[in-house]
C-alpha cells in the first residue's frame, strides 16, 4: 500500500510510491565486468522541501546469498514537476556524476529515465550513458538499469526486484490499525 506522508511536500505526491527502504537481490552483467548476483539496500526519504533524497548500496553475492564485497554505491535528489518530468542527480562511488531526465508515467507508477549530462573523474571506468526504469510492481520496487561506453552499446546490465522494509514501528502501527476481532481469533477467518 503506498501511504502519504502529511509532511511530504505536495510536489512529491506522485513520487510517494518510493518512499522508503528497501531491500531486494538482483543481477549484474556487462562485458567486461563480473556477472554476479547482487543484494542491494536502497532508501528514498524526504524532509519537506520538494525533493527526495535516495541512496543505494550493493554488494555481490555468492552462491549461498552471502555477501562477498561491495558492488556499487549511489546518492543523489529526485524531483518532479507539474507535467510529471522527473529529474535525477546522481552521484556513484566509481566517480561519475550524472543528471538524469525522465516521465512518471501515465496512471501507473513508473518512471523511465535517461542520462542527460555525465561528468567522470580520472579513475572512473569508460562510460558514456544509460537509461533506467522504475516500476512499482504489486507491492515491489523493480529496476532494470542500461549502459553505455564507447566500446559497448546501450545495453542491460544491472536489474533488480526490491522488497519494502518494515520496521518494528511499522508493525506496531498496523497492529494498532487492525479491525477488531472476535477473541479467538478464528472467527475472523471464517
Amino acid at each position: 500500500m503506498i501511504q502519504i506522508p502529511s509532511d511530504l511536500h505536495p510536489d512529491l505526491v506522485p513520487l510517494a510510491f518510493l518512499l522508503g527502504d528497501w531491500a531486494g537481490a538482483g543481477v549484474t552483467d556487462f562485458p567486461g565486468a563480473e556477472k554476479a548476483n547482487f543484494g542491494q539496500e536502497v532508501s528514498f526519504t524526504h524532509d519537506g522541501r520538494d525533493f527526495l533524497e535516495f541512496h543505494s548500496h550493493s554488494w555481490v553475492l555468492d552462491s549461498d546469498g552471502n555477501k562477498v564485497r561491495p558492488l556499487e554505491s549511489e546518492a543523489g535528489f529526485w524531483r518532479i514537476d507539474k507535467d510529471r518530468k522527473v529529474e535525477v542527480v546522481m552521484v556513484r562511488d566509481d566517480g561519475v556524476v550524472e543528471v538524469w531526465y525522465g516521465e512518471l508515467a501515465d496512471k501507473k507508477p513508473q518512471i523511465d529515465l535517461a542520462t542527460d549530462a555525465i561528468a567522470r573523474t580520472a579513475a572512473s571506468g569508460p562510460y558514456s550513458g544509460g537509461k533506467r526504469l522504475y516500476g512499482y510492481v504489486k507491492g515491489d520496487l523493480m529496476w532494470v538499469g542500461e549502459k553505455q561506453t564507447p566500446e559497448v552499446p546501450l545495453r542491460p546490465y544491472m536489474s533488480a526486484q526490491l522488497k519494502k522494509v518494515v520496521s518494528p514501528e511499522d508493525v506496531a502501527e498496523m497492529a494498532r490499525n487492525l479491525p477488531d476481532m472476535p477473541d479467538d481469533g478464528i472467527a475472523f477467518f471464517k
